[in-house]
């Protein structure tokens, strides 16, 4: 690799200052806005076509072709092969799906379901972690950390277990699933419960990173959005390197947005699409920063000269209020998103839309997903809910092709499964709304008469 083909730049056009790829920021040193990771692409070997990298599943002894990530690492060329590190993540499927297709109201063969929560720790951000921990491993890090409602902090667990480093989580007090708690006890985290929800935990520990000289690896890391690029690649790859006509995604940090349109932005530079796909990011309604800014406040990307102002002041106003989130869909429970401008970006390459969905429509477009086949924790299914609601306003065509990316394992979170179904949801996890898919369990006596009636003779 050429190192001079490689750096960070700050993505604000009136900044741009430029940094080193083997710099450690998790904001640009001169105004403090987010960086990217930038590639000199006539400096680094590039595919003359996408089709090509499908000769690297004949090499599975090779662990980073077998990766879902590293079988595309030219398009993520920041380190060499001795700095990768991976666990075989990104074995993900995409399927299409007619019955949760139906429930969106599109036609027959017109909806897919990117599953990533086939990944090691059982969420997409094994795809960003497995970049983030190379570059950490390229600089020489020893301890890492970062912030999370919960997948976050299972997948930096369990890379860290691997890559003998020391892992710190912090987690707000009864914010974060079991399921996903669990993880990272599990693989070892030094785990802190701070009294406080995400944006809280976010705040202390860049405070605690900065201090302590701790890698922090939440999105504002450049590095875990590099990751997260390739789920579009393995999507464009099973629908034979054809874009579909929409992505649609649940927005929490907006990790997965940004990376989604940064992806999206270099194959067209690189000739490697004809055409970008439109993006759809979906916000719980207790969670709905993003709709606000770009719905109510009209707030644009406009060339990288987008108002920051204005996020400082929606941030400012929120303390105000006293405004809190709150969803069932904890992986998406985020106020202030990080990534807020980069998503911007990505709704500008993309002329993406944003929408927000109630926790009732995200828990019937979760039970939908599970009577047809798959299991998803509930952000997933906001990407589901929100293609309902796109097309019902005929903003997506009924006979459009999209892809409805479900980014973790319904094990993630199974007391909001059994909640949705019983109606006995965990003290603060109430959901208001009818629950029109709800599949009781029945009480039988232990009676083979009774049990054959129940059942149906």
């Amino acid at each position: 690799m050429n190192p001079n083909a490689v750096y960070q730049k700050c993505i604000h056009a009136d900044c741009g200052a430029t940094c080193d790829v083997g710099d450690v920021h998790v904001a640009c040193p001169v105004c403090g806005e987010l960086l990217d990771v930038v590639y000199d692409w006539s400096k680094l070997p590039v595919p003359a076509r996408l089709a090509d990298f499908a000769a690297r599943w004949a090499g599975r002894a090779n662990p980073l072709d077998f990766s879902g990530v590293w079988r595309f690492r030219e398009l993520l060329n920041f380190c060499d092969d001795r700095c990768r590190v991976t666990l075989g993540e990104g074995q993900t499927l995409l399927t299409p799906n007619a019955g949760v297709g139906r429930y969106v109201g599109l036609k027959d063969g017109g909806l897919f379901l990117q599953y990533e929560g086939l990944n090691p720790s059982g969420s997409f951000k094994d795809n960003g972690m497995t970049a983030a921990f190379s570059h950490a491993r390229l600089v020489g890090a020893r301890r890492v950390a970062c912030a999370s409602t919960g997948n976050t902090s299972a997948s930096l667990a369990l890379y860290a277990a691997h890559a003998g480093m020391q892992s710190i989580v912090f987690v707000g007090s009864g914010r974060i699933a079991f399921g996903k708690l669990a993880q990272a006890l599990d693989y070892g985290a030094l785990t802190l419960q701070i009294a406080g929800d995400f944006d809280a935990c976010m705040r202390r520990v860049k405070e605690a990173a900065k201090r302590l000289g701790l890698y922090l690896m939440n999105s504002v890391n450049p590095f875990r959005l590099e990751g997260q690029k390739t789920i579009m690649l393995r999507v464009l790859e099973a629908l034979a390197w054809q874009a579909p006509d929409w992505i649609v995604v649940p927005g929490g940090n907006l990790g997965n947005s940004s990376a989604f349109g940064k992806a999206f932005g270099e194959l067209k530079e690189l000739g490697l699409i004809d055409r970008v796909p439109r993006l759809a990011v979906i916000n719980a309604a207790g969670a709905d920063t993003l709709d606000r800014l770009v719905n109510q406040k009209k707030l644009r990307w406009n060339g990288g000269q987008y108002d920051k102002a204005a996020l400082a002041e929606d941030w400012a106003w929120q303390d105000r209020t006293h405004r809190l989130p709150h969803t069932i869909a904890s992986a998406i429970e985020i106020a202030r998103p990080v990534n807020a401008a980069k998503c911007l970006r990505a709704l500008s390459i993309c002329d993406g839309v944003v929408r927000s969905v109630s926790d009732a429509e995200i828990l019937d477009a979760k039970a939908q997903v599970g009577r047809c086949g798959l299991g998803c924790e509930p952000a997933s299914a906001a990407s589901v809910a929100g293609a309902r609601r796109l097309v019902e306003e005929g903003v997506i065509d009924r006979d459009a092709r999209v892809v409805c990316i479900l980014t973790g394992h319904a094990l993630k979170d199974p007391d909001a499964t059994v909640g949705y179904h019983t109606g006995r949801f965990a003290p603060g996890k109430e959901v208001e709304g009818p629950r029109n898919f709800a599949n009781l369990p029945v009480q039988v006596d232990d009676d083979i008469d009774a049990i054959c009636r129940a059942v149906g003779e």
